[in-house]
């Protein structure tokens, strides 16, 4: 294993490349399967996320219920309404009408978690979902909790817990020692087969190269302004957003966790010279990539 520190230079260098006579299809389309009837903004602030990081299209699948407020709320987004039970959460029997919608739009990548609470239909996600998947929140609880789930080995995947899920993922305690993290995330790239992020102070990203090789990246971008709510999913819509515009598959999996990692620390690097490190909201950080983002770019 190799530990390397993630700088700008290496970000520039992984960030999608917009050539001026490219089209919205040039540059993917993300799937966000998010959101009940509590936690409806996750998938709000994951989505308009996947959309700064230019993606090129972005589709959220939500509780039928919610539909028509998230669609006046965020116009650039297209919305399939979905199933749901009692609870508001997206149901079981929604898995027909997600796979007519797959057929019909044909994403690149799809976000998996964000505000789903217990949702009937994440193990079925989980399982059999065919496209590239980054998993989050309540996917991660739910692949914690069915140890014995089928994971489709060939599938470009990506996690992205916290210390708490990555415990429970690893049926263990939360990491104390930055050596007890990377450990951990070693231990959840061999789980997944994928890629996988440890959220936190100096946050972790790791994979296994071409050469089969280990590799984990530490983050040099972030602070304690990125410790509210709401934070994580737009960490996972730029991860997703990101990863669409660099195809979707393995390679490139590892390279979009680390992108959407350090823009979103650096957002929050930006805003806390100004709103400091006790008023950052999430959807602060949304309106901050653009900046963080040229920022990068600028030599």
């Amino acid at each position: 294993m190799s530990v390397a520190k993630l700088g700008r230079s290496q970000i520039a260098a992984w960030l999608p490349v917009r050539p001026p006579k490219a089209h919205k299809g040039s540059f993917g389309r993300v799937l966000v399967i998010a959101g009940s009837r509590e936690m409806c903004g996750a998938g709000f602030l994951c989505a308009k996320s996947a959309l700064r990081a230019g993606a090129g299209l972005v589709f959220w699948a939500l509780p039928k219920t919610q539909q028509s407020a998230f669609a006046a709320a965020l116009p650039e987004v297209i919305t399939w309404p979905l199933a749901e039970t009692a609870s508001g959460e997206i149901a079981a029997t929604a898995w027909k009408q997600l796979l007519e919608y797959a057929v019909r739009f044909q994403p690149t990548v799809t976000i998996i978690g964000c505000g789903m609470g217990k949702s009937p239909l994440l193990k079925r996600l989980l399982a059999q979902w065919p496209t590239p998947v980054v998993l989050d929140a309540d996917a991660l609880n739910m692949l914690a909790a069915e140890r014995k789930l089928i994971w489709p080995s060939a599938r470009p995947s990506i996690i992205t817990p916290h210390a708490a899920e990555m415990a429970r993922l690893l049926d263990t305690v939360p990491a104390d020692t930055e050596e007890e993290r990377q450990e951990q995330i070693c231990r959840a790239v061999e789980y997944t087969g994928g890629s996988a992020l440890l959220k936190g102070p100096q946050t972790l990203v790791a994979a296994r190269d071409e050469k089969k090789r280990l590799i984990v990246w530490k983050n040099a971008t972030g602070n304690v302004a990125l410790a509210k709510g709401g934070s994580g999913d737009v960490l996972a819509g730029l991860i997703g957003g990101f990863w669409a515009q660099m195809g979707s598959d393995k390679k490139t999996a590892l390279r979009a966790a680390c992108c959407g990692a350090y823009v979103h620390g650096l957002a929050g690097d930006i805003l806390a010279k100004t709103h400091t490190a006790y008023g950052v909201l999430a959807t602060d950080l949304i309106q901050a990539v653009p900046q963080a983002l040229k920022q990068i770019l600028n030599k």
